[in-house]
């Protein structure tokens, strides 16, 4: 109640400040139907050769026009899908008419909710510490991890946001990263390409959400789709996100449909948000009960608790092609993503086939670079180039540019030719069970140690740094375990500890206390893909489960996500095997309106279901020493150049 209060507020202060929609027609129909079930790409990405161009289709009874703040805005404009499902989205443009390049997000956030309303903790912070980002703009427009329409559309672009079906103004059912929502995306890519105020050229740039489709719709390649730039955007839903080393993520799975997704479901009418934008309701118009709404969502949850294998056509249909990959590409990272977007960057930028792709990577908050100057100038400068045609400078552009973190927080930018850097020097860290420590040569006497399945594992250190050391790169971990039980699950964590053993951290892409670098295995998903695996990055089936034979020893290679860290000397390297989730050790506890973060985010992997105390709960041994040689594979960067 008192949200929806603060609301009112913020839409009486609105209404002050705004003039009345040329027209506000609200359809009150209940529901437009929902017709599934997958319909053949190329006739969907052909939906709109037809009438595309007519007037009259562009603007329906629902839709209406202000001109506000130099900019033409037409709110809720129809685009048909193939199967009959209406979307809405909002066209921001320049009020002089022509032609222009367009810029397109499609996702569940609710085009019509502004960033504070929801995220009222994170804007205020970013505007606090980067004043930058709220300078230039009115900033009426903000929309969570989207542009701001203000700063692109006065430099000759169309920014487009599309509710996804199902969420927001669009109605149907929601399915989140189906295959139909891929293609719901190409057909609005082409859609927006054929319309009398484009050039033909559409380019998508969004974070997360945004990003993550981006990925997918390439791979369908619509026709007008001229370049993508997925900021954070994770790939592969299976690995980067669902099942983490074949363990299955629970607190993501759980906490952000819940908070982010089914609070803007579309039906949520005058029980939602009413958006400070335009008046209206952001999940509107029609009102539908609860039992509606549950009925228009599949329940992300359990599907990607019961699909235990990657092998499961519910991820196959959302893996995109990355040989159809083919538009030029800025992958933009952040080290600090672990859990969730880093590694779809990495493999999209190594794995597609575009001829023209570049990777950036950078730190600090989820959001905040999108938005900062230097976030905007880079996509601009990347845009320019590929939708204008104009000489930004992007020839001159490095393949890759790093932002090198240091452990005060800092980062220095630097150009690079590739990913991984070709002067790595790969350096394994042999663990030592007999004394915990870690070092660059192997142990000489063969030892053990035993931890509880469920329990914080065990520590190696390094004694403290004679130099500076450079990490920067993929990292892998060759381990000797044995089991109890029928399985175990391994959680690897890069750390490092100040002489006095305080661990630094960094603030990740969510968590202000994020470690170096982290990995999961399940043992009984250690089998390997061997045309994919490389020896800095395995990679793993996930087609089949091979149970343990308990006190039987396996050999196991586990994926560390890419990170980078410039570590002082005198810092203490260390590497932790752990039978649970990272906890940090000093006052971690934050809680935020999508759970409580303890150092790993949101991320957490302690679902019964899939960590029965039976099978995960037993002891788990590792095995070091001259044979069974365990370590953890780093990229050191030579001199730190």
């Amino acid at each position: 109640m008192a949200l929806f209060t603060i609301l009112q507020f913020s839409y009486i202060s609105w209404q002050r400040n705004h003039p009345k929609p040329i027209t506000a027609a609200i359809n009150s129909n209940r529901h437009h139907g929902d017709l599934e079930g997958e319909k053949n790409v190329e006739k969907a990405l052909k939906v709109y050769a037809k009438d595309a161009k007519r007037k009259n289709k562009y603007l329906d009874k629902q839709s209406w026009t202000n001109i506000w703040d130099g900019m033409r805005i037409d709110w809720d404009v129809p685009i048909k899908m193939d199967d009959g499902v209406v979307l809405r989205c909002d066209v921001y443009r320049p009020i002089e008419d022509g032609e222009y390049p367009v810029i397109m997000t499609y996702g569940p956030y609710g085009k019509f909710l502004h960033f504070e309303d929801l995220y009222t903790e994170q804007w205020d912070t970013m505007c606090r510490e980067h004043p930058d980002v709220p300078a230039n703009s009115t900033n009426k427009y903000q929309n969570w991890e989207v542009v701001d329409p203000e700063k692109w559309v006065p430099d000759g672009y169309v920014c487009i946001r599309v509710d996804s079906r199902g969420a927001g103004r669009s109605p149907g059912v929601i399915d989140i990263w189906s295959l139909r929502e891929a293609q719901d995306l190409a057909i609005c890519v082409d859609w927006a390409g054929v319309q009398e105020w484009s050039n033909g050229k559409v380019g998508l740039n969004g974070i997360s959400y945004y990003a993550e489709n981006q990925w997918q719709c390439a791979a369908l390649q619509p026709k007008h789709l001229a370049a993508i730039c997925p900021w954070e955007g994770a790939a592969d839903f299976y690995r980067d996100m669902a099942h983490h080393g074949g363990i299955f993520c629970n607190g993501f799975s759980y906490d952000w449909p819940l908070h982010q997704v089914y609070s803007v479901q579309h039906g949520k009418g005058s029980n939602g948000f009413q958006s400070r934008l335009n008046g209206h309701w952001v999940s509107g118009p029609p009102t539908l009960s609860e039992e509606e709404l549950g009925r228009n969502r599949n329940d992300f949850y359990e599907e990607n608790l019961k699909r235990k294998l990657d092998t499961d056509e519910y991820w196959q249909s959302r893996m995109p092609d990355w040989d159809k990959v083919e538009v030029p590409i800025l992958s933009t990272a952040n080290w600090g993503g672990q859990g969730l977007h880093p590694r779809g960057n990495f493999e999209g930028f190594v794995r597609s086939k575009s001829k023209e792709k570049y990777l950036e990577v950078h730190g600090i908050e989820h959001w905040t670079e999108f938005y900062t100057d230097y976030g905007v100038e880079l996509q601009k400068k990347f845009f320019g180039h590929y939708l204008k045609g104009e000489d930004t400078g992007w020839k001159r552009q490095p393949k890759v540019q790093l932002q090198i973190r240091h452990v005060d927080g800092t980062f220095v930018e630097r150009k690079e030719k590739e990913w991984p850097l070709k002067r790595t020097k790969w350096t394994r860290y042999f663990l030592n069970a007999g004394d915990h420590s870690m070092a660059t040569s192997a142990p000489k006497r063969d030892s053990k140690v035993t931890y509880g399945g469920f329990s914080e594992g065990v520590t190696f250190t390094t004694p403290p740094l004679k130099r500076d050391m450079e990490i920067t790169g993929p990292i892998a971990s060759k381990l000797w375990v044995s089991s109890a039980t029928a399985d175990a699950d391994l959680f690897l964590v890069v750390r490092a500890f100040t002489q006095d053993m305080e661990e630094i951290v960094f603030q990740g892409a969510l968590d202000p206390h994020t470690p170096i670098a982290q990995g999961w295995l399940r043992v009984s998903h250690r089998k390997l893909d061997k045309e994919l695996s490389l020896p800095y990055r395995p990679y793993h089936t996930h087609d089949e489960e091979q149970p343990t034979k308990p006190g039987q020893i396996y050999e196991v290679d586990v994926e560390v996500w890419p990170t980078c860290v410039v570590l002082p000397a005198g810092t203490r390297l260390a590497f932790s095997v752990r039978g649970k989730d990272y906890l940090y050790p000093g006052d971690s506890y934050m809680d935020t309106p999508i759970g409580k973060w303890t150092g790993c985010a949101v991320f957490r992997h302690d679902d019964p279901r899939d960590r029965p105390a039976d099978v995960f709960g037993g002891d788990v041994t590792l095995y070091t020493g001259p044979k069974r040689r365990s370590h953890v594979l780093l990229p050191v960067i030579p001199d730190g150049k």
